[in-house]
């Protein structure tokens, strides 16, 4: 048989050095060429590539292969987000040095990228934990310094009092120190900033810009930024508290103001300090607060703690003293570090107030149309409403009170309207070594400057041992030895957040090959936007929202010409496996791999009974979940493209769902995705059998060869649009195993059978070729072609081809089909409806019936209703 010649491994193979040979997906400026740069999000080189990966990376490459077939000049590269903190840890359980560690993984891991014959340019390849792509970002960042928009201050971290390093969150495990056990202090130490704030607003309004972003990203964006309009307040304290005469409090609910009953501060406020110097209880609430990690998301479900002050704040319109309370729910990095209470209409300050038998006011009734009840002895009343108890604001809805009330406080000098955000300066400093070097010095007076540009790159020292407690940089003092100007100074012993290596690196790829500068404008004013970006949904909101400033600070300094790096946006749902497991009398489950597991199924396919294949016994199906270390559920792509070859792996992973839904990794589908490649073989193969095909002659085709030839067209017409438009891959190959079902089916036994499945055939391979390339690439010059199937342009449906002469009626009796009858494609309904009711079968159901209504929908269906 033709197909059982089909050998995917030693093909595949053969292909890819034939692309790796000829430099098939080499990317060149070419200003007279549409460009279109097609990019997936980079990997972290963890060793070994999973399945998240290789669908992430094969949606990227069906878009390049099919864009380059629309005759577009397609940039598509691969590098490695190689700093991080999983180094690390990896580098002192192997005992060895990160570098080492990494640099051996991107080997590994790039073999397994070539195994499933992505089209990248290799040439441009960017490792970011190479002094030649860190220089850069360095060099950026010292730019930053002189603009302003880099800034020193001391903020809180993990501290690890045994081990005496600072943590990252990852590290501190209920509380403990990863590795010593300790409890975690909060400790203030100095760290570097950005100020992205400057750019909130840009930031936010530049989201209308991309439209073709998914709605859930943008909102998920707009969110973190968090717009808000709203009224600053000053309280003036009752008495001096050493120099501190007043506390600043931000609100967008002024029309709550004379509901206000307490003020509370954070435990690092400076007036906390002062309270605590003679107040012992407060003193020790305010470590425990300081030694409580507490992360914004978490403040509206912990509990509310807190400890008064003794010191009194005055309402500014209603003289009302107002006590100033310590509470664990206030940050000192958002906003003042101080909050005005109203708990009769918030619920944190509701619960607060109710622990600790404070006031509660109601300043706000319910609309008559209202849904909630205003019980504030059961919860606080948030809704909007009208204003009560507020004085000559009673009445007032929530618009007219804002304005109103606003203008009050304005009025006295007690308040300020104010646009704030959300969004806070990014912290860019972090203790560990595995990072970028920060470029700066610190002077014996105190001040902190750039490292010039000629001694730039910082490079890291990669020969190091790891001990798992302090920074090989951070324990060498010799590193850190610099002079500027003559006089001593020392390094910053600190290191980039690995968000700053990610959040250019798609703009470094258009100039990689450039040792001279960050960027070459043209390059990058000719490759960016990046047209099609590839990643998933856990990344919209950092590392998007990070690359997005990054941009524009690119921009400002020149280096780009655009306002945003990412045209179009799509995540790519996760890939789940079935997970099994087995559990002890303690509940301590035990996971087993997929391939270790034996399953009975029933006849939909539903398991019914699973065991262990090396001893029988039963194991409990966890249900399909998403593929992790943690439960065991992996699939190795490496194992997969060994049984199978590269090209079914990618034609499941593209064929088994939307790729923006999840994905269910299921070995029968697989099997089947094979099983349709080795059809196409047998087509093709079987097909040239019949020798050379002549040209086809339109007027001498017959029905069924019209026919068939339509079915060619409609399936490049549908394919074009799912790929292009749409981005439906999995819809896309369903229309082309539609039509090979036909295409297996029909005649070859005259010319013009052979002639119009040569044309099938050719179109199949190239609609399939962005999917399946090697395959595609080989039956292509099977086929008597020279050049290569890459750069063959995509077949465009032809018009006549599509048009009908006959129809397919499906023919109804009150909703049942009784017949099928074919028409004239441009039959009247008169004519259809006379036919179908001549129908023997039609006949008699509708025979000796009053017909009530005939339904005709043209090119489709008749429904006669009798009775």
């Amino acid at each position: 048989m033709a197909e059982n010649q089909y050998n995917p491994k030693e093909l595949e193979q053969r292909v890819q050095q034939y692309w790796e040979k000829n430099q098939s997906f080499k990317a060149n400026d070419d200003a007279d060429k549409e460009k279109f740069y097609c990019l997936s999000m980079f990997p972290y080189p963890s060793g070994r590539l999973h399945m998240g990966h290789v669908r992430n990376y094969t949606i990227g490459d069906v878009i390049s292969r099919y864009q380059r077939m629309q005759g577009k000049n397609v940039l598509q590269p691969m590098g490695w987000d190689a700093f991080g903190l999983p180094a690390e840890n990896a580098a002192i359980n192997n005992k060895t040095a990160p570098a080492k560690w990494t640099y051996s993984n991107i080997d590994y891991m790039k073999t397994q990228l070539r195994s499933l014959g992505f089209g990248y340019d290799w040439d441009r390849e960017v490792a970011t934990c190479k002094p030649d792509y860190y220089r850069w970002e360095q060099w950026f960042f010292t730019r930053l310094y002189e603009k302003g928009l880099v800034y020193k201050k001391n903020s809180t971290v993990n501290w690890d009092p045994v081990d005496q390093t600072v943590l990252a969150n990852e590290q501190v495990i209920d509380g403990r120190g990863w590795r010593s056990g300790a409890l975690v202090e909060q400790k203030e130490i100095p760290q570097w900033f950005i100020k992205i704030t400057d750019y909130a607003e840009e930031l936010l309004t530049d989201l209308e810009q991309l439209e073709e972003w998914p709605d859930q990203v943008r909102a998920m964006q707009a969110n973190w930024i968090g717009r808000s309009e709203g009224v600053d307040i000053t309280f003036d304290l009752a008495k001096n508290a050493s120099g501190i005469h007043d506390l600043t409090v931000y609100t967008t609910r002024p029309d709550t103001f004379y509901g206000v009953t307490y003020v509370a501060i954070a435990a690092q406020h400076p007036l906390a300090e002062f309270a605590a110097n003679n107040n012992p209880e407060l003193a020790a609430f305010i470590d425990e607060c300081k030694n409580t990690k507490v992360a914004e998301a978490e403040l509206a479900t912990m509990e509310k703690k807190g400890c008064a002050t003794g010191i009194e704040a005055i309402h500014p319109l209603t003289g009302e003293l107002l006590p100033v309370w310590v509470a664990n729910f206030v940050l000192m990095d958002y906003g003042s570090g101080a909050v005005m209470a109203v708990p009769g209409h918030d619920q944190r300050d509701w619960e607060f107030a109710s622990k600790y038998g404070l006031t509660i006011k109601q300043v706000i009734r319910a609309q008559e149309d209202a849904q909630q009840e205003c019980d504030l002895t059961q919860a606080a009343f948030t809704e909007k409403g009208t204003l009560i108890n507020s004085d000559k604001f009673d009445g007032l809805a929530f618009d007219e009170a804002f304005d109103a009330i606003a203008k009050e406080l304005e009025s006295k000098g007690r308040g300020k309207r104010k646009v704030n955000y959300r969004l806070r300066d990014w912290g860019v400093s972090r203790q560990r070594y595995w990072g970028a070097p920060i470029p700066m010095l610190n002077l014996e007076n105190g001040e902190s400057v750039p490292v010039p540009a000629d001694e730039l790159p910082v490079v890291l020292p990669e020969d190091v041992e790891m001990d798992g407690v302090i920074s090989p940089i951070k324990a060498d003092p010799e590193w850190s030895k610099a002079t500027y100007q003559g006089q001593a100074a020392t390094r910053e012993t600190d290191t980039f957040d690995t968000f700053m290596e990610s959040s250019w690196y798609y703009a470094r790829y258009a100039s990689a090959t450039n040792h001279d500068a960050m960027l070459d404008p043209t390059s990058s004013n000719y490759w960016l936007p990046v047209d099609q970006y590839i990643g998933g949904i856990e990344h919209a909101i950092l590392h998007l929202l990070y690359s997005r400033f990054f941009h524009k600070l690119l921009r400002d300094e020149g280096l780009v010409d655009s306002d945003e790096p990412f045209k179009r946006l799509l995540c790519q749902g996760m890939v789940l496996a079935d997970s099994y497991y087995r559990e002890d009398e303690n509940g301590k489950k035990t996971w087993y791999s997929p391939t270790e597991v034996s399953v009975e199924k029933d006849e939909k396919g539903r398991i019914v009974k699973a065991w262990l294949t090396r001893d029988g016994e039963a194991v409990i199906h966890g249900g399909m979940t998403k593929m992790s270390k943690s439960k065991n559920n992996g699939i190795d792509p490496q194992e997969v493209i060994n049984q199978y070859g590269a090209d079914t792996v990618r034609l499941f992973t593209m064929f088994a769902a939307p790729p923006e839904q999840t994905l269910e990794w299921v070995d029968s589908g697989v099997e089947g995705a094979n099983r349709f490649l080795r059809r196409i073989w047998k087509l093709v193969t079987e097909h040239l059998e019949k020798g050379d095909a002549v040209a086809i002659d339109v007027k001498a085709l017959n029905k069924n060869q019209q026919a068939l030839r339509r079915e060619v067209h409609k399936t490049i017409q549908k394919v074009s649009d799912d790929l292009g438009r749409r981005q439906t891959f999995n819809t896309a190959i369903a229309a082309i195993m539609e039509l090979l079902n036909h295409l297996q089916k029909a005649p070859q036994d005259e010319a013009q059978d052979i002639a119009v499945m040569r044309e099938a055939v050719e179109s199949v391979l190239l609609l399939l070729n962005p999917i399946t390339p090697h395959i595609c690439h080989t039956l292509w010059h099977m086929l008597g072609y020279d050049s290569d199937i890459e750069q063959a342009a995509w077949p465009e449906a032809d018009k006549d081809a599509l048009v009908e002469d006959e129809k397919l009626i499906v023919v109804q009796v009150n909703g049942k089909v009784r017949a099928k009858i074919t028409v004239a494609a441009d039959a009247s309904k008169e004519s259809i409806e006379a036919d179908a009711k001549a129908q023997p079968n039609v006949q008699q159901f509708i025979d000796g019936k009053t017909i009530r209504k005939v339904i005709v929908v043209p090119g489709r269906l008749v429904n006669i209703v009798a009775n």
